[in-house]
């Protein structure tokens, strides 16, 4: 396994990240386990979730999992890097959700009791809240700081301006600010080019791209519908958008010799400012094809291919002005 710095800090995170979302609703708690104790034997030491994973409001399903899974012991919980988020509603009463101190104090709080842990590595914003201000919102992060409930803050779905923002906001207070950013990148979907990656760069955020494999359209979807397998409606509808691309893409990776999932994870991880895309196996085997990923190198050539299949945006405002 591959390990890299998260944006400027001194925190060692795999190359990919664990993302748990399935575990739960789509994947059992026993093979949940497994996914886990497979991603720490491959060297994955970063995962990712959120209190809303689960989806039924308020039970934080996913978050349970993980916590009865550290609470097996065998140095689980001291060999991650456990990453969590708080933005949506776990309740239907007022300060539920979003980014106001009192809910920060309150996420947190329930966060550590589901994942039976002290501490939190890294606490995300899993989106930007307008309405409330960003010296509250470093008060409440650099109270759970100097309690040590976490240890780092990201962000998620932040425009570049927002991260701009929380930055120049943190340093004001003396503060370290984000360190990571979480947000929706992949060779179909490149809108973080035009200003969220060069504000990750400026500012020193580890870029950690959600979706890598856009919703599956990445992921060999044509030779696996050719096979006989379904898709999801929506994912038929964006399929049949972006049918011409995938065709030359698959037929791309075919010259390569490499899965078109993997390809898509290799691309990502040339690209600047990445850390570690978020993987979501339902299983232990597809577990152990992802991480094949790591093994290929796109050289000049095949990333210019790629470009110009998907083509990507140049930083803001060249993209659109001189």
């Amino acid at each position: 396994m591959d390990y890299t710095q998260l944006g400027r800090t001194g925190l060692k995170v795999s190359r990919l990240c664990l993302g748990t979302m399935n575990f739960g609703p789509v994947t059992s708690e026993d093979d949940s386990f497994a996914i886990m104790d497979r991603a720490h034997e491959l060297g994955i030491n970063f995962f990712d979730t959120a209190d809303v994973y689960g989806w039924k409001k308020g039970e934080g399903i996913t978050e349970n999992i993980l916590g009865r899974w550290f609470a097996k012991g065998g140095d689980r919980r001291e060999k991650t890097v456990i990453a969590t988020k708080l933005y949506g509603d776990m309740g239907d009463w007022p300060n539920e959700g979003r980014l106001s101190a009192l809910n920060i104090r309150r996420a947190a709080e329930a966060s550590l009791k589901r994942m039976q842990t002290d501490h939190i590595d890294l606490y995300q914003a899993h989106h930007v809240d307008r309405d409330t201000p960003f010296d509250e919102f470093w008060e409440a992060m650099d109270i759970l700081k100097q309690q040590g409930k976490i240890l780092y803050v990201g962000s998620s779905n932040f425009a570049g301006w927002h991260i701009a923002k929380a930055q120049e906001t943190a340093r004001r207070r003396g503060g370290l600010g984000l360190v990571s950013e979480q947000s929706h990148y992949n060779l179909i979907v490149r809108a973080a080019e035009l200003e969220v990656i060069p504000a990750c760069e400026d500012y020193g955020l580890g870029l950690i791209p959600w979706s890598p494999l856009a919703g599956g359209l990445l992921g060999g979807i044509l030779r696996k519908i050719d096979k006989g397998r379904s898709a999801a409606e929506h994912i038929t509808k964006e399929l049949e958008r972006h049918r011409d691309k995938i065709e030359r893409y698959e037929a791309f990776c075919d010259e390569l010799g490499e899965d078109p999932a993997n390809v898509g994870l290799a691309w990502l991880l040339h690209q600047r400012a990445v850390t570690a895309p978020i993987i979501g196996p339902r299983t232990t085997e597809q577990l152990d094809g992802i991480v094949k990923a790591l093994e290929i190198t796109l050289d000049d050539k095949a990333l210019a291919r790629l470009d110009e299949i998907f083509p990507g945006f140049k930083t803001a405002p060249e993209e659109y002005a001189w």
